[in-house]
């Protein structure tokens, strides 16, 4: 039996799901085609969702371990990890800041709009440049905090119910900061506005780019 937590998690799974279509008619699907056509070798994937980056992931790819700690998420991303045509792909079950995974395993992590929700950023930050290889890529699609007046100071207020009612997700983090003070350096990044629908204003800007481990 699940209980209050694991059937409120679930159902925010199911509307993410639903929502996230939205998104992705609106720009989401050509992000993460950027995103990922840069990406080389062993890829871990943190916060995999239901597995929309899998069709993008080019042939330089040579397999991906796509992490994912929702059950309802996971069953739906080995679905599609089953379906596709691109690189033999592994679900599994973990959370970002303990990795099941040896030092220096990966050529490239990858993480899409998933650096907002977990727990212990600086944590996560720190397995994902543990298991890569020295110089390994780090290839992010990720929304970060404003800023400027007055967005940031409504993301500051709005923050604590966002969270609530996103799953999670907080709009206040400075990402790249966070990045860089985890021992990555910044090789391209790109700021750019993107909301899929009004409540999304708290989530501007979005910010891609690549970083490479020391």
């Amino acid at each position: 039996m699940m209980g209050p937590k694991s059937v409120e998690s679930t159902r925010f799974a199911r509307t993410y799901v639903r929502r996230s279509q939205r998104a992705e008619d609106l720009g989401g699907r050509q992000h993460r085609a950027r995103l990922l056509s840069e990406a080389r070798g062993s890829v871990i994937e943190l916060g995999a969702g239901h597995g929309l980056n899998f069709a993008h992931y080019p042939p330089a790819v040579t397999g991906v371990v796509a992490v994912e700690p929702d059950p309802y998420l996971r069953g739906l991303a080995a679905m599609a990890a089953r379906s596709g045509d691109g690189p033999p792909i592994e679900v599994v079950g973990a959370v970002g800041e303990h990795l099941p995974f040896r030092d220096r395993q990966f050529d490239c992590a990858v993480t899409s709009l998933v650096l907002c929700t977990v727990p212990d950023l600086t944590a996560t930050l720190g397995e994902l440049k543990r298991v890569l290889l020295a110089h390994g890529s780090l290839h992010f699609y990720e929304h970060q905090a404003a800023r400027g007046f007055p967005l940031s100071a409504l993301q500051r207020a709005g923050d604590p119910l966002w969270s609530v009612l996103a799953g999670g997700c907080h709009v206040t983090r400075h990402l790249v900061d966070s990045i860089e003070a985890a021992g990555f350096t910044i090789s391209a990044l790109e700021p750019f506005p993107f909301a899929a629908r009004f409540t999304s204003l708290l989530t501007r800007p979005h910010v891609m780019g690549h970083a490479t481990a020391q």
